[in-house]
């Protein structure tokens, strides 16, 4: 059992040392001189617990989100949280609308905090939302390093049904997911909810850790001042930024 502990923490180890680059069932066994079949069940377990990601069939692994938490993300986003709640209640109450802050969680968008306006009719939006189905989650892919949208296309594919109706190649997506990143802003309509979405980053230490968001009917929206609306929330995001320094 000893043997097997210390060949999951030679793995783990031999995966880390290039976190951005995927390395293949052959390299990892070959690097430490392991049984291909061995390391494939040692693999499979780690996979399992969340430790080691796998991009697709044969395409490698990575280190997975259990790892990263073992870094200490979990206080990390205590200091997110701390440092966005004041700021999105100034600004629900400068504008009047639902705010959210959420991060990026495989293929989802996760709320870690939200503040909510005093409107007779509000957008309420879950929780989990897949990433391209919503303006946060768009933005966050948006904002990763070119590979790891490559990796996250390749594991999770395009946008289907209603989740992003105009991406219908992956070209047009890349071609989106660059226009997003060059503006750091996203804009979700959803016609059929006549819902609108707009999404902005938040920084540390250079590094997007996370988006500030805000929902409203469409019809508001199209009544009030747009440009205003914008930069009001640029202007949270970066006093969120400012105390995250």
């Amino acid at each position: 059992m000893i043997q097997v502990i210390n060949r999951a923490l030679d793995l783990l180890e031999l995966i880390a040392n290039e976190p951005e680059q995927p390395k293949s069932l052959g390299e990892l066994a070959d690097g430490l001189s392991l049984n291909h079949g061995t390391c494939a069940n040692i693999l499979k377990t780690l996979v399992a617990r969340g430790y080691v990601e796998q991009i697709g069939t044969k395409k490698g692994y990575l280190l997975g989100a259990k790892s990263y938490t073992l870094t200490g993300n979990e206080a990390y986003q205590k200091d997110l949280l701390e440092a966005a709640r004041e700021p999105m209640e100034v600004l629900t109450q400068s504008i009047n609308e639902n705010c959210l802050l959420a991060v990026l969680k495989d293929n989802q968008r996760v709320v870690i905090h939200r503040t909510l306006a005093e409107q007779d009719l509000q957008v309420r939006t879950a929780d989990l939302k897949p990433v391209y189905d919503s303006a946060s989650g768009r933005l966050l892919l948006a904002m990763l390093p070119k590979e790891k949208i490559l990796r996250f296309v390749v594991k999770y594919g395009l946008p289907v049904g209603d989740s992003w109706p105009e991406i219908q190649s992956e070209a047009q997506l890349h071609e989106a997911l660059s226009l997003i990143s060059q503006e750091k802003l996203a804009l979700q309509t959803i016609p059929n909810r006549h819902v609108i979405g707009l999404a902005v980053p938040i920084y540390k230490n250079e590094l997007v850790v996370s988006s500030l968001s805000v929902y409203l009917p469409e019809y508001r929206y199209m009544t009030m001042d747009k440009r205003k609306l914008v930069l009001s929330l640029r202007k949270c995001a970066d006093d969120i930024n400012n105390r995250l320094k």
